[in-house]
């Protein structure tokens, strides 16, 4: 095994040899500039054990990737409950945490099943500022971006909301969160009421 980790340790490790001399060791090898084997090991001992840390940090990594979106389903239910919530803040909360949930289209259906698309264009039709009416646009986009999401917004009275929306004087990306939503109803042919 001594053998093995010191072939292992000069291929991994090419460096100068130290010209050190130990007080308490007086071998051969020291004498001629050559680190003992007991060196050798160690140092093999301490790249291994960074090469196990690497591998258990990328296995943990790719478990946790696997076991998260599990948790998601809950997460998508609390943020639609924040939808319910009077407290513009939360609403805006609720909303933010919808739009970066919906990723993919499993994911916006599951928005969509659980309520949030109708919640959604509630809170925009009550919106009373502007911050809180970017939130929820924003959160519509991003479900809106399924096909299968745009019919039960449509249902919802999305269009209609959009429309009604006032428009906004401060912040010009409202503007442009409702042109694009109503594009998109446009494209997928639900722009009639």
């Amino acid at each position: 095994m001594r053998t093995l980790a010191a072939q292992l340790t000069s291929h991994l490790c090419r460096r100068r040899p130290v010209n050190v001399r130990s007080r308490q060791h007086s071998s051969s090898s020291y004498e001629r500039g050559f680190p003992d084997e007991r060196e050798m090991e160690e140092e093999a001992e301490r790249k291994i054990g960074w090469l196990f840390k690497l591998i258990f940090a990328g296995t943990a990594t790719i478990i946790g990737y696997n076991i998260f979106p599990y948790l998601g389903d809950n997460l998508i239910q609390q943020s639609v409950s924040l939808l319910n919530v009077k407290d513009p803040l939360f609403k805006r909360m609720g909303a933010s945490r919808l739009a970066r949930f919906a990723t993919d289209d499993e994911r916006r259906m599951k928005i969509v099943e659980m309520g949030g698309a109708k919640q959604l264009v509630e809170m925009l039709e009550a919106a009373k500022d502007d911050a809180t009416r970017k939130e929820a646009l924003n959160a519509i986009i991003a479900i809106a971006r399924s096909d299968e999401a745009v019919g039960p917004l449509h249902s919802a009275g999305a269009v209609s909301v959009i429309m009604a929306t006032p428009q906004s004087t401060e912040d010009v990306e409202i503007e442009k969160f409702k042109a694009k939503l109503l594009k998109r109803f446009k494209d997928m042919k639900y722009d009639q009421n």
